[in-house]
């Protein structure tokens, strides 16, 4: 058993209190490699701000859970060397979609855990919560739960149709499971296709596919009943089109690309949402220095002379979406 607290992590209990209070957003972003770590801790430590380093199952499997642990533990050490002497990161599991796996991390020192059992009966999600909450409380992990459902592919998440979470349902729900934040559904989703071109509209200057507007009347009805609860959004990611064009640019090929508008993050990060989730926006910084460096520079073969321009523009990202949409800078 390694408890988060021996890694210098922190949990979301005060993170999220000082959010709702201030009306900022913490960023929840993902994280698989190195440069992404990198470049994550370096865009907190210069924008003083909190951060949730959110690990998927996929993110597992494919980096080695022991090795993404001392990560966290390493990128806690890399804030206080960059200068930061109270760093407050998250360890978070993204999406753990069975007990055992929140068991598993949790005896592996992450401070957070996020069960989710929203394509569950709504009592056997409820059900499985409780049982994941009554373990992590234990050693003071905090829970994150999810009520609806996500449309869109991530990693191992992925679901054809949305279903917007029932404000009717939210008191319920969290009084019974015990948990500590509630993902809901309102219009975000998962992955850099959030929207079918049927589902949009296109601007006619610019012949760019427009979203359609997220359920604010569902959240804003969410927290009537759920007065200073941790509100969560997952699918976050606004899919810059700058990035998107370089890819297509330099040999992608990322039709109709489209995500969320920041506008309406920034909306969102104003109420009791506290925690809001990114993951496609990073892997697109990545991919288009990558591909632009490998289109510019063919010669070059040395991983470094590629993945730190990646790495630079995803910190650039990063830093944006803490100043400019979420609002979590100067909070430390």
């Amino acid at each position: 058993m390694t408890s988060y607290k021996e890694l210098g992590l922190v949990n979301t209990r005060e993170m999220f209190a000082k959010a709702i209070a201030g009306g900022y957003a913490i960023p929840a972003f993902n994280f698989n490699t190195l440069e992404q770590m990198q470049a994550i801790v370096q865009a907190a430590v210069e924008t003083k701000s909190p951060v949730i380093m959110q690990v998927s199952k996929g993110a597992r499997n494919y980096a080695n859970g022991t090795i993404l642990r001392y990560m966290a533990q390493g990128a806690v050490e890399y804030a206080k060397e960059l200068g930061c002497k109270n760093p407050q990161i998250v360890l978070h599991l993204d999406h753990g979609d069975t007990f055992e796996l929140c068991k598993d991390c949790i005896d592996n020192g992450f401070s957070s855990v996020m069960i989710d059992g929203s394509s569950l009966p709504y009592e056997e999600n409820i059900a499985l919560t409780k049982k994941v909450v009554e373990y992590a409380h234990q050693f003071d992990v905090t829970v994150e739960a999810e009520l609806g459902v996500l449309a869109g592919v991530e990693d191992e998440v992925a679901s054809e149709v949305s279903h917007y979470t029932k404000p009717e349902e939210v008191v319920d729900f969290s009084t019974r499971s015990g948990c500590d934040s509630l993902a809901i559904s309102i219009g975000t989703s998962h992955g850099a296709y959030k929207f079918t071109p049927e589902q949009c509209t296109r601007d006619p200057k610019t012949g760019r596919l427009v979203p359609p507007p997220l359920a604010f009347d569902i959240l804003h009805e969410i927290e009537k009943r759920l007065p200073g609860f941790p509100i969560v959004l997952h699918g976050s990611s606004s899919v810059p089109q700058e990035e998107v064009d370089t890819i297509n640019a330099h040999g992608g090929k990322l039709p109709d690309a489209v995500g969320i508008p920041e506008e309406q993050l920034r909306e969102a990060s104003k109420s009791a949402v506290c925690k809001i989730n990114i993951d496609s926006d990073s892997r697109l910084a990545m991919t288009a220095a990558i591909r632009k460096h490998f289109d510019e520079k063919p010669g070059d073969f040395d991983p470094r002379q590629y993945l730190k321009p990646a790495r630079e523009n995803m910190k650039k990202m990063y830093i944006h979406k803490i100043v400019e949409v979420l609002g979590s800078n100067n909070k430390l």
